[in-house]
C-alpha cells in the first residue's frame, strides 16, 4: 500500500508540473508583479492556493458532478473570460501611461493570486479533468491520500511562481524604460488575448476548449 501510495505521489508532482508550468493568466501576473517585488510569486501561488484549497476538498465530497456540465462550464468560461479581458485592459492602459507601471491588478500579491485564479477558466478545467482523475485515485487512500495530494501539488505552484518573480527581478537591472512598457504591454495583451480566447470558445465549444 505505501509504495503504490509513493509511485501515486510521484505521479501526481508530474502530472501537477504539466499544469503549474503552463503559460497562462497567472503567469503573466507573475511577471508584472515580479518586476516591483522579488518574492511576489510565493504571495501570488499562497493566493492561488487559497483558491484552490476549497475547490479540491470541494471536488472530492461531489461538486465534480456539478462542474463537469458542459453549461457550467460555458458560464465559467463567459464569466472569468471576461473579467481576464477586464483585468488586461486595465493592465494595459496603465503600462501606457508611464514607465514601469504595471497596474491594473489587485494592489497585494496575495490578492492578485487569489483573483487571478479564481477568474481563470483553464484553472476550473484543468481541476475538472485532469484534477479529478487524480482525486479519485487520491480518493482509495482516504483523507490521508488526498491530504498528501494537496502537500504535493501546492508546493509547486508557489515553488514556481517564487522561481518566475526572482528571475523577473533579477533581471530587471537590465530592462531600459523602453523594455519595461514592451513587457508590460506584452503582459497585459496576453491577459487580454486569455480572456477572448475563453469567451470565444465559451460559444464554440465548451468541452473543446478542455
Amino acid at each position: 500500500m505505501e509504495t503504490t501510495l509513493g509511485v501515486f505521489l510521484l505521479s501526481a508532482a508530474g502530472i501537477s508540473l504539466t499544469g503549474v508550468m503552463l503559460p497562462g493568466p497567472l503567469t503573466t501576473a507573475v511577471i508584472a508583479k515580479g518586476y516591483h517585488r522579488k518574492h511576489a510569486g510565493a504571495l501570488i501561488g499562497a493566493g492561488h492556493c487559497i483558491v484552490e484549497l476549497p475547490l479540491v476538498i470541494a471536488l472530492y465530497l461531489g461538486l465534480s458532478q456539478f462542474l463537469g456540465s458542459p453549461r457550467v462550464l460555458q458560464g465559467i468560461y463567459i464569466a472569468g473570460g471576461l473579467m481576464l479581458l477586464y483585468l488586461g485592459i486595465r493592465m494595459f492602459r496603465a503600462s501606457s501611461r508611464e514607465s514601469g507601471a504595471a497596474g491594473g491588478l489587485p494592489a497585494g500579491a496575495l490578492a492578485t493570486g487569489a483573483v487571478v485564479t479564481a477568474t481563470n477558466p483553464a484553472f476550473y478545467a484543468w481541476w475538472a479533468t485532469v484534477g479529478v482523475t487524480l482525486i479519485a485515485v487520491a480518493a482509495e487512500f482516504g483523507p490521508r491520500g488526498i491530504l498528501l495530494l494537496l502537500l504535493v501539488h501546492m508546493p509547486l505552484d508557489v515553488i514556481w511562481n517564487e522561481f518566475l518573480s526572482v528571475g523577473t527581478y533579477g533581471s530587471r537591472r537590465w530592462w531600459t524604460p523602453r523594455t519595461q512598457r514592451i513587457v508590460f504591454s506584452v503582459c497585459s495583451l496576453a491577459m487580454i488575448g486569455f480572456g477572448v480566447w475563453f469567451v470565444v470558445n465559451a460559444f464554440l465549444d465548451t468541452q473543446g476548449a478542455l
